[in-house]
């Protein structure tokens, strides 16, 4: 829990500073709110079940579609842009390995209602703020940038229907997972020809812009948009986090432009963080379009990249004070020496059974205390108390009503 405390606090502390809101939602939501979207890998990962009153219900594999369906609720009540950040516990039922867990937690961040790109590098500017913070550096860490629309440009060329788009999106998605003849084998029984299965991956294995706009041209949308995106990276200061990859284009199938993807720069690890632009994700749930932005970000791969890099805190217990009475007569006195110090915002672990001193030197030295204040029964006669500077041995009388 320390751990995870302090993770959590550097997710709040970067999105504030970014100026972003906290929002949450049910952590039981409709089944049919996250199968919307048929041919997505996440229908197959759902704790779903029928409740009592005979409706479909899952746990949230993802937050996205609950901050859509808010969004559709708020309806004109909302003033765009929304910046809108959440640390929600999410659940897939699949196979476990290193970084995955069938429970985890994920940080969220939105942006809803700015069409420009400059949403998506402000995100990335964010998750980067965070990486800084935590000691990760652009040595350890890049992030992979494409856009769908890359993709899109391609099956247009080869006539290949609108329809299969989502489905193509989440075979290639699986590049790095499987073997290459798998991908090939299961994009022709998609519907895909074997001249634009050839030419789909020639062009997913590009990894520089410059060579992308040879071949697209640079009037489409794709290449503008990512150039842009390079430009304003520059501007953030982080170029070098980032690179061109047009294998990249998230399993999800809402994503309509951007997408990124944080990786570890040696390959051990499955992606840290992903996300980018879904600007028809409110459609598929019954509401108006609006252009949208946003990432997730695990807490379990970023804890194994910690670890590979030495870099976990420690995080221990840490408590200002222990208090304790040195006579079990004095234990209501030690509770009123807890109290005036509590009232004071001073954290105190109180002794709450008669203990000898060795007991209590240990637990001191456990819970990381700062002082120890002892009540014996000659000072507190005298309206005093002995207190004890742990990390230095220095120990003095103190009058209760100076007690700071």
């Amino acid at each position: 829990m320390r751990l995870r405390n302090w993770l959590f606090r550097i997710f709040r502390e970067v999105s504030l500073l970014f100026g972003f809101e906290e929002v949450d939602f049910p952590v039981l939501e409709s089944e049919a709110l996250f199968i919307r979207k048929a041919g997505e890998e996440i229908r197959d990962q759902l704790y779903c079940f029928e409740d009592r009153g005979n409706r479909r219900v899952a746990l949230r594999p993802e937050l996205t579609p609950s901050l859509a369906r808010l969004v559709i609720q708020k309806g004109k009540s909302l003033s765009l842009p929304l910046k809108w950040f959440a640390i929600g516990q999410c659940w897939r039922y699949e196979r476990m390995t290193r970084g995955r867990r069938r429970e985890h937690y994920q940080w969220n961040m939105d942006i809803i209602g700015v069409p420009d790109v400059m949403a998506e590098a402000e995100l990335i500017s964010s998750i980067v703020t965070f990486f800084k913070r935590i000691g990760i550096t652009a040595s350890d860490v890049g992030f992979k940038i494409s856009s769908r629309k890359v993709l899109q440009e391609v099956l247009r060329c080869y006539s290949i229907p609108e329809n299969l788009f989502a489905k193509v999106c989440i075979i290639i998605d699986k590049i790095e997972k499987i073997p290459m003849d798998e991908i090939k084998k299961e994009l022709k029984s998609a519907g895909v020809s074997e001249k634009a299965v050839e030419e789909l991956l020639q062009v997913l294995s590009i990894k520089s812009l410059t060579k992308l706009e040879e071949i697209l041209g640079s009037a489409g949308e794709a290449v503008a948009d990512l150039k842009l995106l390079f430009s304003l990276a520059e501007k953030f200061g982080y170029s070098e986090w980032i690179e061109f990859d047009a294998s990249v284009v998230r399993g999800l199938a809402y994503y309509t432009g951007i997408v990124f993807e944080g990786f570890d720069r040696e390959g051990k690890l499955r992606a840290i963080c992903g996300g980018g632009r879904y600007d028809r994700l409110l459609s598929t749930f019954g509401g108006d379009d609006l252009p949208a932005c946003g990432f997730g970000f695990g807490d379990a791969v970023i804890i194994e990249l910690l670890k590979d890099k030495g870099l976990l805190p420690e995080v221990n217990l840490e408590v200002e004070n222990i208090v304790s009475a040195l006579d079990v007569d004095l234990q209501g006195a030690a509770a009123r020496v807890a109290s005036i110090l509590r009232e004071k915002g001073q954290s105190v672990d109180l002794v709450l059974e008669s203990k000898p001193l060795k007991w209590v030197f240990k637990r001191a030295a456990r819970i990381n205390a700062q002082r120890l204040i002892l009540v014996g029964s000659s000072e507190w006669q005298r309206d005093m108390v002995s207190v004890k500077i742990l990390s230095s041995g220095e120990q003095y009388e103190v009058k209760l009503d100076e007690l700071e």
